[in-house]
């Protein structure tokens, strides 16, 4: 079965909580704090895999969920980190945000991306001993990793998409110029999925060539099996529409031509004015008083493109057609590789009154569920980043409130293991 778009849900590893413990040994009295901090959850990590062809594997497991942190314990001994979760995805796959359909990340190239993020873990209450405060009995609490719901979309990495309608030749020209052993019968939609072939037409020249199943009218509104594929040839720097010409099914290819070229401009105008050659086929078995192919020729030049005679069933003229691909090839640009549109969503600023506030000698804890959100997204090594942070914490009147609860210069506030010396 060819599975090409997915919705699933990946969630990072929780992190794991700080330990509050003392150190506790013969002979030796008070002697003093040492719980370790929880271990940081694992992320979800995505992987290209060249092994992958299809997303079945997505299919019947939808939620993806990395390992949590371990808890810290005595003897300031930190939690593991929780492990990340790799998930394979085949070559192509472009991954999407959910809710608004904007592209994340197009995993086209080697590098693994990080899709989900673990939470941090809890510090111990070894970390809040201070001269003044020698027994803290409180520890903080590992933060959840990040959810979310993505849409893996799977487009084929092909240099030349071959299109046409069914049972017009495709998949046997890619059979006879290829490696690939596409199903080849005399009925319509022969080709359930998208097959991709190598050919190799010289000493260093190749190009990757994928059948893309046969398109009906109506195809860009869902008819067929046309519109379930037609983002495969998305990427395709090159179409080479195929063209039956000798009218043993009783269609006319000009009609044919000019639908094929509806259906594209209605999916998609870039891929409607992609460029395109025009491959004759079935010249073998076409009767001699035909007008048919003189009348497409026609159509062709009139619409700017190049026609071929081939016959894909005897290989005439097939040769010939892929040196006339890669030849056009050189001068078309790299095959499209999607850039990201998505932009996280970095959490503004909340209810004051909806946060949790302990005050613990000279230390205020400060929890809450949008302020949790709000620092998974902060990077603390930036400057704009951080006084970003610093602006949400104003804005949404943190700092008043914690005067009116008696803050002072110089006390230490923590928030989430980002920690701060007060000052008015």
């Amino acid at each position: 079965m060819f599975v090409d778009k997915v919705r699933i849900t990946v969630i990072g590893g929780r992190g794991g909580d700080g330990a509050v413990a003392f150190h506790r040994e013969k002979y030796v009295a008070a002697g003093g704090p040492d719980g370790g901090d929880g271990g940081h959850g694992g992320s979800v990590v995505l992987r290209v895999s060249d092994h992958m062809t299809t997303l079945l594997d997505f299919r019947y497991k939808r939620k993806y969920a990395a390992q949590a942190g371990v808890n810290g314990m005595g003897r300031k001994m930190a939690g593991k980190r929780g492990e990340n979760l790799i998930i394979e995805v085949p070559r192509g796959t472009v991954v999407r945000d959910a809710e608004t359909g904007q592209v994340i990340i197009d995993m086209s190239t080697d590098e693994d991306f990080i899709i989900a993020k673990g939470g941090r873990g809890g510090w111990g209450n070894a970390h809040y001993a201070t001269p003044t405060r020698q027994v803290p009995r409180f520890a903080k609490a590992g933060i959840k990793g990040q959810e979310r719901d993505i849409i893996l979309e799977l487009k084929l990495l092909a240099d030349v998409g071959l299109v046409g309608f069914p049972n017009v030749g495709k998949s046997t020209l890619l059979s006879v110029t290829s490696n690939a052993r596409p199903k080849i019968a005399n009925y319509h939609f022969t080709t359930l999925f998208p097959n991709l072939g190598v050919i190799y037409v010289d000493e260093g020249v190749s190009f990757v060539m994928a059948d893309i199943p046969g398109i009906i009218e109506g195809a860009a509104e869902g008819a067929g099996l046309g519109h379930d594929f037609l983002r495969h040839i998305d990427r395709c720097r090159l179409l080479v529409h195929v063209v039956d010409v000798s009218g043993s099914e009783g269609r006319d290819p000009v009609e044919d031509f000019h639908a094929i070229c509806e259906e594209l401009h209605n999916y998609s105008i870039d891929l409607g004015d992609r460029p395109m050659i025009v491959a004759a086929n079935k010249t073998d078995i076409m009767d001699p008083d035909s007008d048919n192919l003189e009348r497409l020729r026609a159509a062709v030049e009139e619409a700017g493109c190049e026609l071929y005679e081939i016959s894909a069933g005897t290989t005439l003229g097939t040769k010939n057609l892929m040196r006339v691909v890669a030849e056009k090839l050189r001068t078309l640009p790299p095959v499209t590789i999607y850039e990201p549109e998505y932009v996280e969503v970095i959490e503004e600023a909340g209810d004051p009154n909806a946060l949790e506030i302990e005050h613990m000698g000279n230390t205020w804890l400060i929890t809450g569920t949008w302020l949790e959100r709000l620092i998974m997204n902060i990077n603390f090594d930036d400057y704009e980043s951080r006084n970003y942070f610093d602006q949400q914490l104003r804005k949404c009147g943190l700092f008043a409130r914690l005067e009116e609860m008696g803050i002072q210069d110089g006390d230490t506030v923590d928030i989430y293991d980002f920690v701060f010396e007060y000052q008015r």
